[in-house]
């Protein structure tokens, strides 16, 4: 338990699952333009896709945006450990401390879809 008595610590520790919220949604907004990217040279030099043969900018593309999912769930896991050890009086009254947690998971979320998406394509 955290005997800071400040609700600043609070604060700092979602500001934290924000920063990695963005940190994950740049990796997965990287992948998706690798993967497009690959979808656009191919188009270009006019290869003619074959059905099984994975390109590689698919396989790296939906890895980076796995590995923003990753990091979505791994920051979640994070700030909820923090927020656990803080005593009432960092917490304000009323306060939502789970806004962050549920911007997180909807992107995860999101980012599953987009994978899924690219990959069944």
């Amino acid at each position: 338990m955290s005997y800071l008595n400040d609700p600043r610590v609070l604060f700092a520790t979602e500001r934290t699952l924000l920063a990695w919220n963005r940190t994950a949604i740049a990796l997965m907004g990287f992948g998706f333009l690798v993967e497009r990217f690959g979808l656009f040279l191919r188009v270009v030099l006019g290869h003619v896709e074959e059905p099984l043969y994975r390109h590689a900018s698919l396989v790296i593309g939906v890895a980076f945006i796995l590995l923003g999912v990753a990091l979505l769930a791994i920051s979640v896991r994070q700030y909820r450990l923090v927020v656990r050890t803080l005593g009432s009086e960092e917490i304000p009254p009323g306060y939502w401390v789970n806004g962050g947690v549920f911007t997180n998971v909807v992107m995860a979320l999101l980012g599953l879809l987009l994978a899924a998406y690219l990959v069944l394509m």
